[in-house]
């Protein structure tokens, strides 16, 4: 098989492959790796699949043994290290940010350096991070967060900053002498040191303006205050304002050559943020699988799916019924009778979705020694695609739908029809699903049909590859119990379920007399099996 084949998406909404895609982005650390999630892809090469599934499964392992590393919401860095390779300064935030993923980077090797054992597969993968704990503690140590440079990023910006902090002293002394003293209070409109255009600065009346000697920054709203900054301090001011340019330039050489340490070792913070998220992704899929209790199942293009213990992972796990699949090795076709809310749709459902998550890498719930085969396409007809806009009835779009996969459908497909050949006159869709099949049949595609028409058991009774199945229903309770029994045609529980409810009994010996005689004769048959079936359950159960 070739990656040429894909998956359409309309596939895999029908059935709900987006729906575990958000699962599992649900449980991402970051919007890279949920939009990796959301992005998965059913894969139709062997070997990829099965190195996908060992990587889960391995992954699995160590969740099992070790739990799940700590993983960050981490910010993708490359387009800011790309701009550092390029000569740019980073700002306190993007170097910031830098040192989240190498904290990450780090973690995730002491995490695994802590593990006693790892499978074989994962070395690979696990060597290839590159810690440096070197720069992430220069950036750490240096920045306080995105407004504030630590003190100690330099010797010079130390020095710097004391500096400014013993001329901010010398303006305040200066300043409080003069709100406290009585000759000038009289002339301030408030007894306090503020600031205007980063200078220190005095509040006073505006009729005094002459009173105090200085340079006017600023005037309050009403016109009543001038913001005074007084002769005696505008020197100190002005020391404040030098070296206040001198820790700017102090900080940006702090920040060039942060990012200059970036720049060098670029590649390697790259390289190292795809695979956390890469690790990530795959602990998530672990994760994933032990909400679900899944499974590897064993992996081949061969056709053949068998499916032991099978639950569907959208359904609540308390509530759902596991089912035994079978299809591809003793038939190709399996055509799925019984009633309505039966379980016939989540049947054809859980053959696809499973499939459609082994071959995205995904364990699966089911029980051991269950098999999966890659197919290059998997066609779908569920639910009901009626369209009042494109006029179309339920019968001509599940047509339209059908007309399309056979157009593609060979070998290599798993095809699967919900209510084949319904919508329309009995007769003729009976007919038409019976034809549909045998074109399928006859390409030997693995083929799942769900029916209620009488004809299409016939027909899995007489024909070469093709099964019966049945979704039992339990007339003493009129409820279906969901159990999938392949081999054994859907009874017509009609009948049955009319008398329980108490319509009269000769109305309904009345509509048996009107059935065909080889329509009555063959749901006999199917009644006898029936009751030899249960028969044996229960004297199986009672030697148990």
């Amino acid at each position: 098989m070739n990656e040429l084949f894909t998956i359409s998406e309309r596939t895999m909404q029908s059935l709900e492959f987006d729906k575990i895609r958000n699962l599992l982005a649900d449980m991402t650390c970051c919007e890279d790796a949920r939009n990796a999630a959301l992005q998965l892809q059913p894969s139709t090469d062997l070997m990829t699949v099965r190195e996908e599934i060992q990587k889960t499964s391995d992954f699995y392992t160590l969740v099992v043994s070790y739990g799940t590393p700590t993983f960050y919401h981490l910010k993708n860095p490359i387009g800011t290290v790309r701009r550092a390779k390029a000569g740019s300064t980073l700002t306190p935030g993007e170097l910031l940010r830098i040192a989240e993923v190498l904290r990450q980077i780090r973690l995730l090797d002491e995490w695994v350096g802590q593990n006693k054992t790892m499978p074989e597969g994962l070395n690979p993968m696990f060597s290839e991070l590159a810690p440096n704990k070197y720069l992430e503690q220069q950036i750490s140590s240096a920045i306080l967060s995105e407004d504030e440079i630590d003190d100690n990023a330099s010797p010079e910006l130390a020095t710097i900053r004391r500096k400014i902090k013993n001329a901010q002293l010398r303006v305040r002394e200066q300043l409080e002498k003069i709100i406290r003293s009585q000759q000038y209070q009289k002339y301030l409109q408030e007894q306090i040191i503020t600031m205007r255009d980063g200078r220190f600065v005095v509040p006073v009346k505006a009729e005094h303006r002459g009173e105090i000697g200085g340079l006017v920054h600023d005037t309050s709203s009403s016109g009543s205050t001038l913001f005074i900054e007084p002769s005696s301090v505008v020197e100190a001011n002005n020391e404040i304002r030098v070296l206040e340019g001198k820790e700017q330039e102090e900080i940006q050489r702090i920040l060039q050559a942060l990012s200059a340490e970036c720049a060098t070792f670029g590649d390697s913070i790259i390289s190292s943020y795809q695979l956390a998220i890469s690790l990530n992704l795959y602990f998530c899929k672990a994760n994933l699988a032990a909400r679900m209790n899944a499974n590897k199942p064993e992996v081949t293009d061969s056709g053949v799916v068998r499916l032991n213990k099978a639950r569907h992972p959208l359904i609540d796990k308390n509530k759902v019924v596991p089912v035994d699949i079978d299809l591809g090795e003793l038939f190709t076709t399996l055509v799925v009778t019984g009633p309505n809310t039966g379980g016939k749709t989540v049947t054809l459902k859980t053959i696809g979705l499973l499939t459609l998550m082994t071959m995205a890498g995904l364990l699966i719930p089911v029980g051991d020694n269950s098999v999966v085969s890659v197919f290059e396409e998997v066609l779908v007809d569920i639910g009901d695609e009626q369209s009042i806009e494109q006029n179309l009835s339920t019968f001509s779009a599940h047509m339209t739908n059908i007309v399309s996969i056979l157009k593609q459908a060979s070998f290599h497909s798993l095809v699967l029809l919900d209510e084949l050949g319904s919508g329309t006159d009995p007769v003729e869709g009976a007919a038409l699903a019976i034809a549909v099949l045998e074109n399928l049949r006859g390409r030997d595609c693995r083929v799942a049909a769900s029916t209620h028409y009488a004809e299409l058991k016939m027909y899995a009774l007489e024909t070469d590859k093709v099964e019966n199945a049945c979704c039992e229903f339990d007339v003493a309770t009129l409820q279906p119990t969901y159990r999938l029994l392949v081999g054994v045609p859907g009874r017509s529980n009609a009948f049955a379920i009319s008398s329980r409810l108490g319509l009269d009994e000769k109305i309904i010996e009345h509509a048996k007399s009107l059935i065909a005689t080889d329509s009555k004769r063959f749901e006999d048959v199917i009644d006898k099996l029936e009751a030899s079936r249960q028969g044996l359950e229960q004297e199986k159960t009672s030697l148990s």
